[in-house]
């Protein structure tokens, strides 16, 4: 509970104009881009600097006031929905690229920078930041550092976590730290920059990050399979890693999600096939040459139907445009979208996707599968309507076996969408009740009174394991 007095001493730091309480502002804060969660904040705060946050997050500790740091709410684990209410910290006034070194290849940012803001400042300099999060349009550096983003690059270039060199953090009783630096080796300590990327917001406020860049690649060209065997397709991601090829880019589309996003892009993707994979290589032209023809033969090898190379650079970045467009064109179908990523090796890509569709029709749901299946993260999603209690019981059942089957081949609940609340039942499936205690003398010892996004990543019960029959 904000106190009238509590008010004005927030006020007092951030200015009246930015700390706002009004029933409309607190509203459009009260979700993310999870279905069927919503809590409302006591109010959102906009500070300007670090030294604001720090006095925030005193006043916070001292009065026991929940915070709930967010980028622009695109998460999919209702992450940022503010269920213990309190305040959400927004960055929109901390959204400055304060620096691209060139001589060491690092930017440092804000967390309020839009991701594909950043990117295009720095490739206009010739050099590259990989992370591209198929909400890289409107999600920010901040967000995308506290849910470890992923997206279609990450099976040749890694993740958010594998770019961060250092931050810049305020931890749940107001100190400032800083993790890491611009440096290519640092074994100083326990790795605090790692522990803090992907934490969601549990253990401190990220305001400052330096990220490593790297040149940008000579030229790229992008290539499209069609299949009518989709566990053909799904077996070509093993059989290209298997020659020791790493694409830049191996996405997956089966045909209800091509029919979807055909209809929503209009670019000619075909629909008549039971499945396709989007290829992409970059690099110097002679390897981009090479990995590309032996790739086009592994497919046809694996009984692709045809293989299609992009004539030019706009005709690629309408694929890949068209992919990262899934999820909105899937949300045209019915008023609820429930979208996952159940990981697996990327040898097992082909068992896990045979098994989506066979809890598909047990369930007797239509779910569209597609994803980073280079890096065996595949993204099953059901178009639903949260009114129909027994379908949405069943989608739930349908998930829980997606999870469990996902690890039972070796793999993980959540490949980049992150734990926050969606996923707080069933985190304990894949790290045991041992290491759901190990976190949680972290999450102690770092916030005792539980202010920094309490809710999140530990659920008050866990699901019972699912048990898969054979």
């Amino acid at each position: 509970m904000i106190t009238p007095s509590l008010k004005k001493r927030f006020s007092d730091i951030v200015g009246e104009e930015n700390y706002r309480d009004s029933s409309a502002e607190r509203l459009v804060y009260s979700y993310d881009a999870t279905p069927n969660f919503q809590s409302m904040p006591d109010a959102v705060i906009v500070p300007s600097s670090t030294e604001e946050v720090s006095e925030i997050v005193k006043l916070c500790n001292e009065h026991r006031v929940p915070i709930v740091p967010r980028g622009s709410g695109t998460n999919l684990c209702a992450g940022t929905c503010p269920t213990e209410g309190g305040l959400v910290l927004l960055f929109t006034h901390m959204n400055n690229i304060m620096e691209v070194d060139e001589e060491n290849l690092t930017v440092t940012v804000q967390p309020g920078v839009v991701t594909l803001d950043l990117i295009h400042e720095v490739e206009s300099r010739g050099l590259f930041y990989p992370p591209d999060p198929s909400s890289m349009k409107i999600s920010t550096i901040g967000g995308n550092i506290n849910e470890n983003s992923g997206g279609l690059r990450g099976l040749k270039y890694g993740v958010t976590r594998d770019y961060v060199l250092a931050l810049e953090a305020v931890l749940p009783n107001g100190d400032i730290v800083r993790t890491g630096g611009k440096l290519a080796k640092d074994v100083a300590g326990y790795d605090l920059t790692r522990l803090f990327v992907g934490s969601e917001g549990t253990l401190c406020v990220i305001t400052e990050a330096t990220l490593k860049l790297v040149p940008i690649p000579e030229t790229k060209q992008t290539m499209l399979a069609l299949y009518q065997d989709i566990e053909a397709a799904a077996q070509t991601v093993s059989s290209i890693i298997s020659n020791r090829i790493i694409p830049a880019t191996l996405e997956f589309l089966d045909q209800p999600t091509l029919e979807v996003v055909e209809d929503f892009a209009k670019i000619g993707l075909p629909v008549d096939v039971k499945a396709v994979l989007l290829i992409e290589q970059d690099g110097p032209p002679e390897v981009v040459a090479r990995d590309m023809k032996r790739m086009e033969e592994v497919c046809v090898e694996n009984k692709a139907v045809s293989v299609q190379l992009a004539a030019t650079e706009a005709e690629a970045e309408a694929l890949r445009t068209a992919r990262r467009s899934a999820l909105s064109a899937l949300a045209r179908l019915k008023p609820t979208t429930i979208l996952e990523d159940a990981t697996v090796p990327r040898s097992e890509i082909a068992k896990m996707v045979k098994a989506i569709n066979e809890i598909a029709e047990r369930y007797e749901l239509k779910i569209c599968t597609f994803g980073h299946a280079g890096d065996g993260n595949l993204h099953p999603t059901v178009a639903t309507d949260a009114r129909d209690p027994d379908e949405m019981e069943r989608v739930e059942a349908a998930f829980e076996e997606i999870f469990a089957q996902a690890i039972d081949l070796g793999g993980t609940i959540t490949g980049e969408h992150g734990v926050g609340m969606m996923k707080a039942p069933y985190l304990e499936w894949k790290l045991g009740p041992e290491g759901i205690g190990a976190m949680k003398m972290i999450k102690q010892s770092f916030d005792p009174h539980n202010i920094m996004n309490p809710n999140k990543v530990f659920a008050k019960e866990s699901r019972k394991r699912v048990v898969i029959s054979r």
